[in-house]
């Protein structure tokens, strides 16, 4: 007998009323997502709670990840070609072949932009974010959570930075290409200067244009510790950022003391994105509970509904939370804790600020 494929192992123990709950689900949110407003939270974090977050998580991905804490809709009749269809979408994208059959002809770089949606679940509220999609730039931090038993506002250096990097960013000239590297240096040197207490990881990500019409626009970024990102195009990972740390849970993390690591141990680089690429970007508490193959799979969900950049952020942050809470299941965090023989090995996701941007790469207006 064979090895079980994935739609055999994502159907396997679910009933017929179950199956056509993907397609009941996935027709609700596809009408919830025409009349949303995609908006992007800056230096006013959204808190919502998770009797807000819950009801934006399809009954598709409840199912499909096992996830509790909500009551499933009722199912509709005569869904098994919508069924078929949304389990496509949750499959593993073919293969794109090395050597198309037909090469296009070179065509003008077009002008390329981001449509940010963010979504914050605070833990012990020490995370901070910005997004500005007018200016195709945005930012995660993750305060270090330890400062908070010495008394510290853990969270004062990661607000630092992002207020900075936020309010840089905007008075910037309209079209000016911004350097994420030189961005997280210069948000760092005013945060340090203010002698904001406690440290942080940060990443920054930024789109610049093209150079010329043979190339693509290009998404550049900087990082420091265990704050992340990965892009998608057709809904696997095409780059995918991999923590820096000083050992297990321990990342690199910039304070003011001076006794932190320096900004020149940042994670720098860049990958051409086309039209329809996915952007997420976020703290630990993200990547800590989700592994990339399930980021894959909520993102293809999210694509097939058609959710604007706020609601997929939503949706994501959700199922990062639930999984957070769930001590039935591996986590990226518990697969790390075992593999370093740690005596205190950990079970389960790990609690902790969940913060996600998500920035669709779409043409410009």
């Amino acid at each position: 007998m064979g090895t079980p494929s994935l739609l055999d192992r994502l159907l396997n123990g679910l009933d017929s009323a179950s199956r056509r709950l993907y397609v009941a689900a996935s027709r609700t949110i596809a009408r919830r997502a025409t009349t949303t407003t995609t908006t992007m939270e800056t230096l006013e974090q959204i808190k919502p709670t998770m009797a807000e977050i819950d009801p934006r998580i399809p009954d598709a991905l409840r199912v499909a990840f096992r996830l509790g804490g909500h009551r499933l809709s009722s199912p509709g009749a005569n869904d098994n070609e919508g069924f078929a269809s949304f389990v496509a979408a949750v499959l593993p994208a073919p293969p794109v072949p090395d050597c198309p059959a037909v090469v296009p002809a070179p065509r003008a770089a077009r002008a390329l932009r981001l449509d940010v949606g963010s979504c914050y679940l605070p833990h012990h509220d020490h995370d901070s974010h910005f997004g500005a999609s007018d200016f195709g730039v945005l930012g995660v931090a993750d305060g270090v959570g330890g400062y908070s038993e010495r008394g510290v506002d853990a969270g004062a250096f990661s607000r630092g930075l992002m207020t900075s990097a936020f309010a840089a960013v905007v008075s910037a000239p309209p079209g000016a290409p911004v350097c994420p590297y030189t961005l997280l240096e210069l948000a760092y040197e005013e945060t340090a200067a203010s002698a904001a207490p406690g440290a942080s990881t940060a990443v920054i990500l930024s789109l610049a244009p093209a150079a010329d019409a043979e190339e693509s626009p290009r998404l550049r970024w900087a990082y420091i510790g265990d704050s992340g990102f990965a892009v998608l195009r057709r809904g696997k990972i095409l780059r995918r950022s991999r923590p820096q740390q000083s050992r297990f849970n321990c990342p690199y993390q910039l304070n003011s003391t001076g006794n932190g690591d320096r900004v020149t141990a940042a994670e720098t680089g860049e990958v051409p994105v086309e039209e329809g690429d996915v952007v997420v970007a976020g703290t630990d508490g993200l990547f800590d509970n989700m592994f990339d193959e399930e980021l894959e799979r909520v993102v293809r969900m999210g694509a097939a509904l058609g959710l604007p950049a706020k609601n997929m952020a939503d949706v994501i942050a959700g199922v990062a939370y639930e999984m957070s809470r769930n001590r039935a299941r591996d986590s990226p965090f518990s697969v790390e804790s075992r593999r370093h023989h740690r005596a205190d090995r950990w079970s389960g996701g790990k609690e902790d600020d969940i913060t996600v941007v998500v920035a669709f790469v779409a043409l410009s207006y």
